[in-house]
């Protein structure tokens, strides 16, 4: 990166909504940021910003027209099809899907991602088009958006967003040998990274993709 990120490219940067939305590099840069979830590069020299403390970095390559992207996702872009947004995006593009090169940076393992039932529910019904039925005694009907505390005890669900990020791409007809994922978790290295799930910080990672 060091050959490419210098103080004379343009720094682009949006209001992070957990959305589904996806604007050009330069609608958004220093001074006139919009709410978006995802960029990506119309213009050379544009570095291209993702912040997360938990939610997945997730960036794009065309390897032959050399268009980028950087997306911030977490379970609400799974379930609003971001990825699938950008794909489109590339397509009108001209992007061949063998060209297509992809990364998940550094985000919360399943282990340490907890989640109700209900909420599981609802994501496997929305990002994976798939439905689950559910035994919820009232008790766990009462607590299951309220009381995380009883949950972990319970045995919480646990949630892989990278796992499911990755069938999102492979159905988007992405070749598995193009999509690398990362195993560091957010939440487990407290040392190199910040966590909103484990400490509510302020702080946040961020990611940058250049084109």
């Amino acid at each position: 990166m060091g050959d490419h990120f210098n103080e004379n490219y343009i720094n682009c940067v949006s209001n992070q909504i957990h959305s589904n939305v996806i604007v050009l590099g330069s609608l958004s840069q220093e001074g006139s940021k919009t709410d978006a979830d995802g960029l990506i590069g119309n213009k050379c020299n544009q570095n291209l910003w993702i912040y997360t403390a938990d939610c997945m970095p997730i960036f794009f390559a065309d390897k032959r027209t050399r268009i980028v992207a950087a997306l911030h996702c977490g379970r609400k872009g799974l379930e609003k099809k971001i990825i699938k947004n950008l794909i489109k995006i590339f397509d009108n593009f001209g992007t061949l899907r063998d060209d297509l090169l992809v990364a998940i940076g550094p985000a919360i393992s399943k282990e340490h991602y907890l989640v109700d039932k209900l909420t599981l529910k609802e994501f496997y019904r929305k990002a994976e088009n798939k439905k689950i039925t559910l035994h919820l005694t009232e008790t766990e009907k009462d607590l299951c958006f309220s009381d995380l505390n009883y949950f972990k005890e319970q045995n919480l669900n646990q949630l892989d967003l990278k796992k499911s990020a990755y069938r999102q791409l492979l159905n988007e007809n992405i070749p598995n040998t193009n999509i690398d994922i990362s195993n560091l978790c957010t939440y487990k290295f407290k040392n190199e990274f910040n966590s909103w799930r484990k400490n509510k910080t302020i702080s946040r990672q961020w990611n940058i993709i250049c084109s």
